[in-house]
């Protein structure tokens, strides 16, 4: 939790003093009431002790005001700057976390499990150490004013401690268990949202429904026991205070009687112990409040512990005459290690030029991409970039230089300008132009009732499919990138845009280097070279006429594609 608590240990800090000002007023009023009454039986009343209580009583009154405000703003403080760290680091961890994550339990880290810290805060820490505070401080004087009647109170107080302890080794158990559940139920919630669409036209509504019920009863489950296990330590702490009470009561009320204690020593006493019901209930709330937080606490410590993506080394990759622009030498990569996705590859992407990778699902096609971008590594072999190997390289620099669009052309909530600007926000007005006329983009803006500044919907609802890749390529063109790396940009487009796409690939290969995952025969006849892979090795390379009179595959291929039809729409029947 101290560790949580960094950057706010200031306001964290000037709370808890406050809270403490506020216990040792509170501490001294039974004194100045011992004080008054001892007066009061001796002689005129001690007017000034009296002045001094009403004193004292309002300044504890607006001084725990005080407390309240300052340990709800640190509350939400911590609460911020945990949000943002965890922002921070789920926006860079490494993609293996990704992959082995659910995305709505993640979200639900940064949102209801750092709720879960403001009560901790605003209660639970300051609560625990005030508590301890005025419970010291009660306990002394009471020892101090009658050390008999105190061994009366700690007997039922040591009762209630036990049951607290017994109830709390549960209660951390029970929170870790709602805190899972709560992010499994985001994270279904956010499987089904996502995919609405396809939820209604399969009519799974019910099935989704009932699925989400399960998480939802989950959470339920484990929060009414951790309510159970909480609603024992509040009666406990009651009954020892009200039951030492009694017994105070009883027992220093027949010494006074007998003339074995003064009034005014049992007064003073009956007010420490109506003023320990304060700190001992905030020690056992404390206690409740913190083990309850546990659960929430564990995960986002979890998260800030996962590994992030480093940069890498400072220096940005440097083109040198006659470098290829990138190589592959003897890559072995693997999701698990002990199954490889790619055995052996080897290749280099020349400076400008347009080369295509080929072959079924599961070849190994998109993983090259992934590996080019570095969003994973090699288990083996060396990926170069301008003759530099990609692990020295920085991050950051290398990215700058690669435009990627992705198979499934993501468009993010916001207008069509934004997703346009997304790679390059200061990108000026002529060049936006210029790439909306490559990506043949111009009649959808003028089709848009407020042209560029469109809201495009959730994911590109607002978009088709084909107009949803459009974008990403121009998005991906505006970055003026030395490698493009387009995964099926053809897959959604009509024969008019396919046309214009095999244009702007044309110009592209003409001022960068291109490489392009594609099954249309179209896009693969007009590569300058083409890497065919199968099983996650190089089978075959060189042009398409080369392959032609070497590689029987590929004969075999371009035999399927010429006999389903006509060239133009061809695709590769490839066998997965």
């Amino acid at each position: 939790m101290l560790g949580l608590l960094a950057g706010q240990r200031g306001a964290a800090g000037g709370a808890l003093a406050l809270a403490l000002a506020a216990s040792g007023l509170g501490l001294v009023q039974p004194l100045l009431v011992k004080r008054v009454i001892e007066s009061a039986g001796s002689g005129p009343v001690a007017w000034g002790a009296v002045v001094a209580l009403v004193v004292l009583c309002l300044t504890q009154a607006l001084t725990e005001g005080g407390v309240r405000y300052a340990l709800a703003r640190a509350g939400e403080a911590v609460v911020l700057g945990v949000r943002l760290r965890l922002i921070d680091r789920l926006l860079r961890l490494r993609m293996p976390v990704y992959d082995r994550r659910r995305l709505g339990d993640l979200i639900s880290r940064a949102g209801t499990d750092t709720t879960a810290l403001r009560q901790v805060v605003a209660t639970g820490f300051t609560d625990a150490v005030t508590g301890c505070f005025g419970l010291a401080g009660a306990v002394a004087l009471m020892v101090w004013l009658d050390p008999v009647l105190f061994l009366l109170v700690a007997a039922p107080v040591a009762v209630a401690c036990s049951v607290l302890w017994l109830a709390l080794r549960r209660v951390r158990a029970a929170s870790l268990a709602g805190q899972t559940a709560t992010g499994e139920l985001a994270a279904d919630l956010e499987r089904a949202l996502g995919a609405i669409r396809t939820v209604r036209a399969c009519r799974a509504e019910d099935r989704e429904a009932g699925r989400i019920a399960r998480r939802a009863h989950d959470a339920y489950t484990a929060n009414v026991r951790m309510a159970r296990y909480d609603a024992a330590v509040a009666p406990a702490g009651d009954l020892a205070i009200n039951g030492s009470f009694l017994l105070v009561l009883l027992i220093g009320g027949m010494r006074v009687a007998s003339g074995a204690g003064s009034i005014a020593d049992l007064v003073a006493f009956l007010l420490y112990m109506v003023y320990l019901a304060g700190p001992l209930g905030s020690v056992f709330e404390a206690a409740s409040v913190l083990q309850q937080a546990t659960g929430a606490v564990h995960r986002i410590n979890e998260v800030l512990a996962w590994p992030r993506e480093g940069s890498g080394s400072a220096v940005p990759p440097t083109a040198c005459e006659n470098t290829p622009v990138l190589e592959f030498r003897d890559v072995w990569f693997g999701y698990e290690p002990e199954r490889p996705v790619l055995r052996g590859v080897s290749f280099q992407v020349p400076d400008r030029g347009h080369l295509a990778l080929i072959g079924p699902s599961g070849a190994g096609k998109s993983t090259v991409f992934a590996l080019i971008e570095r969003f994973y590594d090699p288990g083996r072999g060396r990926i170069l970039a301008d003759g530099a190997d990609l692990r020295r390289l920085d991050r950051a620099a290398h990215r700058a230089g690669i435009g990627l669009v992705d198979q499934d052309c993501p468009i993010l909530h916001g207008t069509l300008r934004d997703n346009l600007l997304y790679a390059r926000p200061e990108a000026a007005g002529a060049d936006l132009e210029r790439v909306i006329g490559l990506a043949n983009l111009s009649g959808l803006v003028t089709r848009l009732p407020l042209g560029l500044d469109t809201p495009v919907g959730e994911r590109g609802a607002a978009l088709s499919g084909g107009e949803r890749q459009r974008v990403a390529i121009a998005r991906a063109l505006l970055a003026r990138p030395r490698l493009l790396l387009l995964d099926e940009p053809t897959a959604h487009l009509d024969a008019e845009n396919e046309a214009a796409l095999r244009r702007t690939i044309d110009q592209a290969a003409a001022e960068c280097s291109l490489i392009v995952i594609a099954h249309r025969f179209t896009t693969i006849r007009t590569a300058t070279r083409i890497i065919v892979l199968d099983q996650g090795a190089v089978t075959a390379s060189g042009t398409h006429h080369d392959l032609m009179a070497s590689s029987s595959y590929y004969r075999g291929l371009a035999a399927e594609w010429t006999g389903s039809g006509s060239e133009s729409t061809a695709s590769l029947a490839l066998p997965d």
